[in-house]
C-alpha cells in the first residue's frame, strides 16, 4: 500500500504495520473521524446508561391482585390495603396510644383474622403478645427499657420435630412526626401477607417460623433485644431476615449477611426473584459511616443467630419525617419484597442448615442489573482476583512484545515507552479520583455543599465531567505532543489501555491483600479486558491499525452497564443521607469519590478512545464546559440551592428546653428555657438564617460542655450525644412552663458500716424517653449500684436512655459511692435528670417560632425539661 493510499483511508482496518518506518506515530495516522462521530461516542455511552441502566434500577414486577388469591402468590393489593391502614393511624412513637394501643391492636385483628382461615390440617398458629423489660450496653451507653411491646407468631407445620427456628423481623413503631409507612410499615404488611400465603398454602415445611412485630425498634433496638433474652421461641431461632428501610419504595437491598455464613448467599441466590444486593454495600454498612443502625446487629451481636439485613434504600429524603406516607408507596414495589421475602422463608424454612450455622466463611455477591445473581466463596474470590491481575499484567506483556515484534524494534525499547505511558496513567488516574474531590472541596470551602442534593443531575458536570477529563487528558496530550516515529499512533494507543489496565491490576492487587471483598469490581471490570486483549492477540487484530477496539468496545458494554449500574444504585442510597451525616463531615467528598470511582470503572478505558479522532481535544473542550456551566448553575442560581419542600427537605432538629441545676444545698444556680439544636447537615443553621428565621443570640453549646456534666442539657438519643460538641443554644426570653412534677426523689441517704462507703437510694419519674446521667466527684468511686455492673468500667459521665411502653412505674436507682476519707458531708456525686416530652407540640412561644420556618425546613421538635442534682 502507497504512502497515498494509506493517507486516503478512512477505515479503522488500515494495516499501518506495512509502512511502519515511514509513518509510524505521525498525525496522519490518526483518522479523519467526521465531527459529529466525537460527540456521538460519548452520547452513546450516556444514552446507554440513561436507557438501560436506569430503568433497570428502578424496575418492579406487576403487581397481584385479589384476582390472584388461591395461586400461592404474593398479593400486593391486599398487602396495600393492610398499608392503608396501617398509614391512618399516624404517627408510631413508643409509649404514645398510636404505639402501643392503636398499632398493637391492628395488628393483632389483622392477624387474627388470618388466623381464622389457617389450613388446620397443615399448620399451628400461634400468636403472643409480649411486655418486655430489659437493659444492655451498646456504644458508650446503657439501654434500659421496660414494657415495650412485641407481637410474637409462630407458624410450626403439622407434625415438625425441629427445634431450629426461622426468625422474619421487623418493627411497627416510628420515630417522632413519622407515620412510619416505608420504615418500616411496608415491611409490616408484607409480614403479614406472607403468614396469610403460607398459612393457606399446602406446601410442607421443615422448621417453625417466628414472625416477630417488634414495637420499639427506632428507639435503639430495644424490642428486639427484649425478644432475644426474654421470650420463650428466641433460644430456638437460628436465622434471621431482618427487614427495615432506610427509604421508601423502590426495591429492597440486601446489605449484610452472615455473619460468615456462604450458605445464607447461596439460599438467597436461588430464591429471590428479584435480586438486589452487593458485597460493597455490606463492606460500606459495616464501616459505620452509614448513619443507621438496625435489629440485626442485636440479633448477631448478642445472640446466637445469623442472617440477612435487607432493607429499602430508595428516597431516603422521606425517611423519618412526616413525608413518608402512604401515597409515595408503589404497589409494586410492595409486590417486589412480597416475592423475595416469600420465596426465601420457604426456602430457608426447609434448609437443612438450620440445624448447625457454624459454617465460618464469607461470600462475594452481587446482582447484575437486577438481572441475576452471582456468589462465591471470599476464598475462591481472593485466588480469582489474583488471578486476573496476573493474567491481566502477562497479557499486557505479551501484547508489549508483539507490538515490537511488528515495528522491528526491540523489546527493551517499546517497555521503556511503556513506563512512561504506565506513569501517565498513573497520573490520569489519580486526576480522575483527585479532580471531582477538590470541586467538593472547593464547594464546601465557599459553603455550596449538598448542592445535588434536590438535583442530582448536578452531579454530572460536577464530579462525572471532572473525573472523564483527569482520565483521559495525560494521554491526549503524550499522543499529540510525543514525536515517536517508530510505532504506529494505534500501537501507542493501545500502550496506553494497556497502562490503565496495569493501574487497575496493582490496585486490584492490593485491595485483595488488605481484604476487601468489594475487589470483585476491579477484577471483574479487569476481565472485560483481558477477554478482548486475548482474542485481538490471537486474531492479529491488535497489529491491524484501530481493529482491535471493535472487539474492545463491545466487550466494554458489560462492565460499563454494571459499574455504572453499582455506583448509580450507592449515589441514589447516599445521596439523601449527605443531609443527616452532621456538621462535621464533607458529604460532598463522599458523593465525589463515589462519582469518580464510578466514573473510572464504567469509563477508563473507553475515555481513552477518543485518541482514536482527530478531534478528541473537542469533547475535553465540551466536558470542560458542561462542568463550567455546572459549578455557575450549582454556586449561582437556586437550581443549586440543596433543600425543595416535601420531596428533598432539610432536617430541623430541635428541643424546647427548660433546665434546672439544684445546688448541693436545695439552692437553684441556673434556671433557664431555649431551644437545643441538633443541625444534621454540614450547611448547619445557614439555610435557616439565609430564609430569615431569627436566631439571633444562638450561641455554640462547646463551652457548656466544657462546664457541665453532659453539656446540662437533656439528650434524647445516642445520636444527639455524638454530636453533642456541635450543638447550638438559642435562649428564649419567655421561660418553658416547667412540668409539675420533680423527676429525681432521694428516698434514703445511709452510710455503711465501713465508714467510707454511702449509699443513695433514688426514685427517677421518667417520661416514656428520657436519660440519666451519673458522675461521682473526683475524689469519689461508684463501687455498686441497681444497673448494670459491667458499666462502671466504662468512662463516667454515665448515661442511661431510658424507655418504656405500657408501664409507667418510676425507676428505683441505688448507688454506692466509696470516698477514702469517708466525709460524706460534702458533694460526692452529681446526677443529671433529662425529660422528653415527645407527644406534645410545646407552649404557644414554641408554636409561633416553628412557622417562621421555611416550607423547605422539616421540623422534628417537641419539649423537654433538664434537672441537675449534686448529692
Amino acid at each position: 500500500m502507497g504512502d497515498k493510499d494509506l493517507l486516503l483511508t478512512e477505515s479503522l482496518d488500515s494495516i499501518e504495520s506495512a509502512s511502519v518506518k515511514k509513518n509510524a506515530g505521525i498525525k496522519s495516522q490518526i483518522p479523519k473521524i467526521p465531527w459529529y462521530m466525537d460527540g456521538g461516542f460519548v452520547i452513546f455511552w450516556a444514552s446507554l446508561f440513561l436507557t438501560v441502566v436506569v430503568p433497570l434500577f428502578y424496575r418492579l414486577p406487576e403487581a397481584n391482585t385479589l384476582e390472584d388469591v388461591g395461586k400461592g402468590v404474593f398479593i400486593a393489593e391486599r398487602a396495600q390495603e393492610n398499608l392503608y391502614d396501617f398509614a391512618k393511624i399516624g404517627t408510631k412513637l413508643v409509649g404514645s396510644d398510636g404505639n402501643e394501643n392503636k398499632t398493637v391492636q391492628y395488628i393483632l385483628k389483622e392477624l387474627a383474622l388470618i388466623k381464622a382461615n389457617v389450613l388446620e390440617d397443615y399448620f399451628d398458629m400461634e400468636i403472643d403478645h409480649q411486655l418486655a423489660y430489659g437493659s444492655y450496653v451498646r456504644g458508650g451507653a446503657q439501654y434500659q427499657y421496660q414494657a415495650v411491646q412485641n407481637i410474637v407468631v409462630k407458624i410450626t407445620p403439622k407434625g415438625s420435630t425441629s427445634q431450629n427456628y426461622l426468625l422474619v423481623n421487623s418493627h411497627f413503631d416510628s420515630k417522632p412526626t413519622s407515620p412510619s409507612v416505608g420504615d418500616a410499615g411496608h415491611m409490616i404488611v408484607t409480614m403479614m401477607e406472607v403468614i396469610r400465603i403460607i398459612t393457606t398454602s399446602t406446601d410442607k415445611l421443615t422448621h417453625s417460623i417466628i414472625f416477630l412485630f417488634n414495637g420499639s425498634e427506632e428507639n435503639s433496638l430495644q424490642a428486639s433485644d427484649g425478644f432475644l433474652t426474654s421470650h420463650k421461641w428466641a433460644p430456638y431461632c437460628k436465622v434471621v431476615i431482618n427487614l427495615d428501610a432506610a427509604g421508601s419504595g423502590c426495591r429492597e437491598l440486601l446489605f449484610q449477611t452472615g455473619p460468615n455464613n456462604t450458605w445464607l448467599v447461596k439460599y438467597y441466590k436461588e430464591s429471590a426473584k428479584h435480586p438486589f444486593a452487593t458485597t460493597m454495600a455490606e463492606e460500606i454498612f459495616q464501616t459505620g459511616i452509614v448513619p443507621s443502625d438496625t435489629d440485626f446487629d442485636i440479633f448477631t451481636d448478642y445472640g446466637d443467630i445469623v442472617g440477612y439485613d435487607i432493607g429499602l434504600v430508595c428516597n431516603g429524603f422521606v425517611y423519618h419525617t412526616k413525608y413518608d406516607q402512604y401515597d409515595i408507596i408503589p404497589r409494586a414495589s410492595i409486590q417486589n419484597t412480597g416475592d423475595n421475602l416469600l420465596a426465601l422463608v420457604k426456602a430457608l424454612a426447609n434448609a437443612p442448615e438450620l440445624a448447625d450455622t457454624t459454617e465460618t466463611g464469607k461470600a462475594v455477591f452481587f446482582d447484575v442489573l437486577g438481572l441475576f445473581f452471582v456468589s462465591y466463596s471470599a476464598d475462591n474470590g481472593k485466588t480469582f482476583n489474583y488471578a486476573v491481575a496476573g493474567v491481566a499484567i502477562i497479557l499486557v506483556y505479551v501484547s508489549l512484545l508483539r507490538i515490537a515484534d511488528v515495528s522491528n524494534v526491540t523489546a527493551a525499547q517499546v517497555q521503556g515507552w511503556f513506563v512512561l505511558i504506565l506513569v501517565l496513567q498513573v497520573i490520569a488516574f489519580v486526576l480522575g479520583l483527585a479532580l471531582p474531590i477538590v470541586v467538593a472541596y472547593v464547594f464546601d470551602k465557599y459553603g455550596l455543599s449538598l448542592t445535588y442534593f434536590s438535583t442530582p443531575a448536578l452531579s454530572i458536570g460536577l464530579y462525572v465531567c471532572p473525573s472523564l477529563v483527569g482520565l483521559a487528558l495525560p494521554s491526549f496530550i503524550y499522543l499529540r505532543l510525543q514525536k515517536n516515529e517508530k510505532i504506529t499512533y494505534a500501537h501507542q494507543l493501545q500502550m496506553a489501555l494497556h497502562g490503565h489496565a496495569i493501574v487497575l491490576s496493582i490496585l486490584g492487587i492490593g485491595i485483595n491483600y488488605y481484604g476487601l471483598r468489594s475487589t470483585y469490581i476491579i477484577t471483574w471490570t479487569l476481565v472485560f479486558y483481558v477477554i478482548p486483549m486475548a482474542l485481538n492477540l490471537l486474531s492479529t487484530l491488535q497489529d491491524r491499525g484501530y481493529s482491535w477496539t471493535g472487539i474492545l468496545k463491545l466487550t466494554q458494554v458489560v462492565p460499563f452497564l454494571y459499574n455504572s449500574y453499582l455506583f448509580y444504585t450507592f449515589i441514589v442510597i447516599l445521596t439523601p443521607m449527605m443531609g443527616r451525616f452532621g456538621q462535621t463531615t464533607n458529604p460532598d467528598l463522599i458523593i465525589s469519590a463515589m462519582a469518580a470511582l464510578g466514573t473510572i470503572l464504567s469509563m477508563g478505558f473507553l475515555i481513552l478512545l477518543i485518541n482514536v479522532s482527530r478531534r478528541s481535544g473537542y469533547i475535553l473542550l465540551a466536558l470542560l464546559a458542561v462542568s463550567a456551566a455546572t459549578i455557575y448553575i450549582a454556586s449561582s442560581t437556586e437550581i443549586g440551592f440543596p433543600y425543595r419542600p416535601r420531596t428533598n427537605v432539610e432536617r430541623v432538629y430541635y428541643l424546647h428546653v427548660r433546665r434546672t441545676f439544684y445546688e448541693y444545698d436545695g439552692t437553684i444556680s441556673k434556671d433557664e428555657s431555649g431551644y437545643l439544636f441538633n443541625f444534621q447537615d454540614r450547611r448547619g443553621s445557614a439555610p435557616l438564617l439565609e430564609a430569615k428565621v431569627d436566631l439571633t443570640g444562638m450561641v455554640s453549646m462547646a463551652s457548656d460542655c466544657a462546664k457541665y456534666m453532659m453539656c446540662g442539657v437533656p439528650y434524647p438519643d445516642s445520636r444527639y450525644v455524638k454530636n453533642r460538641l456541635n450543638g447550638t443554644w438559642l435562649p428564649r426570653e419567655i421561660p418553658i412552663e416547667p412540668a409539675t412534677d420533680e423527676p429525681l426523689v432521694l428516698l434514703n441517704k445511709t452510710v455503711l458500716e465501713d465508714g467510707n462507703t454511702v449509699r443513695f437510694e433514688f426514685e427517677i419519674r421518667f417520661t416514656d424517653h428520657s436519660t440519666l446521667y451519673i458522675e461521682p466527684y473526683v475524689d469519689a468511686t461508684i463501687t455498686k449500684w441497681s444497673l448494670i455492673e459491667s458499666y462502671l468500667s466504662t468512662t463516667p459521665p454515665y448515661y442511661v436512655f431510658f424507655t418504656y411502653g405500657v408501664d409507667d412505674s418510676p425507676l428505683s436507682v441505688t448507688i454506692e459511692i466509696q470516698k477514702s476519707n469517708g466525709d460524706f458531708n460534702v458533694p460526692v456525686c452529681e446526677i443529671g435528670v433529662g425529660r422528653q416530652f415527645m407527644h406534645t407540640s410545646g407552649d404557644i412561644t414554641a408554636q409561633e417560632f416553628a412557622k417562621t420556618f421555611p416550607d423547605s425546613a422539616v421540623l422534628i421538635e417537641w419539649p423537654a425539661d433538664y434537672h441537675r442534682y449534686i448529692f
